[in-house]
């Protein structure tokens, strides 16, 4: 392995778990895609649904190959997550599927560099603990901002003034799991006041969708 800007490259990956199923939340909500979720995190955010994640286990570790001979033939939209994925460097991977045919999704905090050649959709979900890179900001497709109280509207719309003017950038707004009942009547009534933004719901968990 080799590092670069922090970043690791490498032809393995530590896959905490790869399946296919719906997408739960964001601008393509309810398309049917392929998981690859990555393990590493760089952020740890108490709230976060996927602890599991954080921590790097060796013995997860596969190549692109392994990686792609498990990939559903049925599906045209990989979805690579994590923990934080742009801990490493995906273009060993991405060219790949790119070549495959697949459309590629990343979901990241931007908080690493991104190499986009290989990549169609970027959904960035900022987090205060470290903030994205200025020049990810203008990769971006979906700005995805987590509310969990309403001091977290003044943090959406200090990110959503960092992208690029006139971008097709979508703005979402996306309710903490466990402050739904309370949050999201507040989130309805930012929204029609401030209607660049749309609201973004977990829809996997609310049908239980595995």
């Amino acid at each position: 392995m080799t590092t670069n800007n922090n970043q690791t490259t490498t032809s393995f990956f530590p896959v905490k778990e790869s399946f296919y199923s719906l997408q739960g939340e964001g601008h393509h909500s309810g398309i049917a895609a392929y998981f690859i979720r990555l393990e590493g995190c760089n952020i740890r955010c108490d709230w976060c649904d996927t602890k599991t994640s954080w921590n790097i286990n060796k013995n997860n570790f596969l190549t692109v190959n392994q990686i792609i001979h498990n990939i559903n033939s049925k599906v045209k939209t990989i979805v690579i997550t994590g923990g934080e994925p742009m801990m490493w460097n995906l273009s060993p991977l991405t060219r790949i599927l790119k070549k495959k045919g697949y459309r590629i999704h990343v979901e990241t905090s931007g908080s690493y560099p991104i190499h986009e050649d290989f990549i169609d959709w970027i959904t960035i979900s900022p987090k205060k603990k470290k903030l994205p890179l200025k020049e990810n900001y203008k990769k971006m497709n979906e700005l995805k901002i987590i509310i969990c109280d309403e001091n977290d509207f003044f943090f959406a719309e200090e990110q959503a003034g960092y992208v690029k003017k006139n971008s097709h950038c979508v703005l979402l707004l996306q309710p903490e799991w466990n402050q739904n009942i309370k949050i999201i009547p507040k989130i309805i009534s930012y929204i029609k006041n401030h209607p660049k933004w749309k609201i973004s719901l977990q829809i996997h968990k609310m049908l239980n969708i595995p």
